[in-house]
């Protein structure tokens, strides 16, 4: 999720640290073109990228078997492509494509990459959403089948499901030194949020985040080493929040495990 909004915006930041970076993206010219944009602002020529559409978990498996076969090991892995679609469609692999993009995509990527941190330890940044707090998850429709359909919600949905993941991950993963945060970038101007809420992006234009402002929590879980101290945590502005602010949104132990069987079928 790298080409564009507060994924570009990111990937740029960290170019400026001397990352060396690997973007994942759906076009090979847009990909091709951000690459040389990122080079050419930062001075880091260790830019590079690999094609894949984050819906289709054949495409997930090809790709992370090349990340697989030609890194050595993978320090960071920030999870921020993500879509916001108001009808509902299929992939066609037969997946709800908010579902299939926004958390199974996510759950599957992580899975398969999830040995390829070094033993010193290693850190994930999954990029969830404000949005989050408005919805629970629906185990029993992940994939939005019961009408109607809302865009909005399904996102919201899947974002929350990502929250949930994040701690799942956090505590199985202690053992390998790896931490896993995630994080609300704000409310942030960005092509997605114009395109898909046009109403609430009209609404509030004037108080939305640029896309760097959006980045920021991003980059600072990556590099700081504040940020290495804990894991399993939820962020804005860098600071932890709470995940749960209304009644029946959260979730409970036996629902964060059925999620976790249900993904994993």
């Amino acid at each position: 999720g790298g080409t564009s909004g507060i994924g570009k915006a990111a990937a740029i930041k960290l170019a400026q640290k001397k990352a060396c970076l690997t973007i994942i993206a759906r076009n090979r010219n847009k990909a091709e073109r951000v690459r040389q944009q990122i080079i050419e602002k930062t001075g880091n020529p260790h830019v590079d990228f690999l094609i894949a559409d984050l819906s289709r978990m054949e495409d997930i498996k090809h790709v992370a078997k090349k990340l697989r076969d030609t890194k050595k090991t993978i320090d960071v892995l920030i999870n921020n492509a993500g879509a916001l679609f108001n009808e509902r469609k299929e992939t066609i692999e037969g997946f709800e494509q908010t579902f299939a993009t926004d958390l199974l995509g996510v759950f599957y990527l992580t899975e398969l990459l999830k040995d390829c941190f070094p033993s010193t330890g290693g850190r994930i940044v999954n990029v969830s959403s404000g949005g989050m707090y408005t919805q629970g998850i629906d185990v029993d429709d992940l994939q939005n089948q019961v009408p109607p359909y809302a865009g909005a919600k399904a996102y919201a949905r899947a974002k929350r499901g990502i929250v949930i993941l994040t701690r799942l991950w956090a505590h199985q993963m202690r053992h390998l030194n790896v931490t896993v945060h995630s994080m609300h970038p704000g409310w942030v101007d960005t092509p997605g949020i114009e395109t898909a809420l046009p109403g609430f992006h009209s609404l509030i234009n004037s108080v939305l985040r640029t896309p760097d402002q959006g980045a920021d929590t991003i980059v600072w879980l990556a590099a700081s080493n504040e940020a290495g101290e804990s894991t399993g945590r939820f962020w804005l502005d860098r600071r932890p929040h709470e995940t749960v602010l209304f009644p029946k949104t959260g979730e409970s132990e036996q629902a964060r495990q059925r999620l976790w069987e249900k993904l994993n079928r």
